[in-house]
């Protein structure tokens, strides 16, 4: 019993000293980066079961992931260039200190693309999947895609 506190206890500090370190957005990214495994090797099980799997798909998936590393990258560039036009032009203020928007959304939006299509995996192996989950997935990404339009 003590050792299992302990291993509770290491494991909480590990988790509480990586959120100290990169805070939610860390855990955003590597949530993104989960859920493309995630989506990767269901959607490579659900080719394999229908007996669809090629090398030339898989490179295609991953590129497909490359490219949205690409996109994060860019919004987080983005990020970085209206942060710095904030603080140094003094005719455009906002009353708030800005942190970031466009990543954390495209990052939200990836995450809710990456679930859907891990559900779409899931149902192509023949699991069942409740519809309201496959619609709540959707609502969330037109939610984000609002936030994003300024709607």
């Amino acid at each position: 019993m003590e050792q299992m506190h302990r291993w509770k206890g290491a494991l909480t500090a590990l988790l509480g000293g990586l959120t100290a370190l990169w805070g939610w957005f860390g855990w955003l990214v590597l949530g993104w980066c989960a859920l493309m495994l995630l989506d990767y090797l269901s959607g490579s099980a659900a080719a394999a079961k229908a007996g669809e799997w090629s090398s030339k798909a898989a490179r295609e998936g991953i590129w497909h992931k490359a490219g949205m590393v690409v996109v994060v990258l860019v919004a987080a560039a983005a990020d970085l260039l209206l942060a710095l036009v904030l603080d140094q032009l003094p005719v455009v203020s906002l009353p708030v200190e800005f942190r970031g928007l466009v990543c954390p959304l495209v990052l939200v939006w990836y995450c809710l693309t990456e679930l859907g299509s891990a559900v779409e995996n899931a149902i192509a192996m023949g699991a069942p999947v409740p519809e309201w989950l496959r619609k709540l997935l959707a609502a969330g990404r037109e939610a984000v895609d609002q936030a994003g339009r300024g709607q």
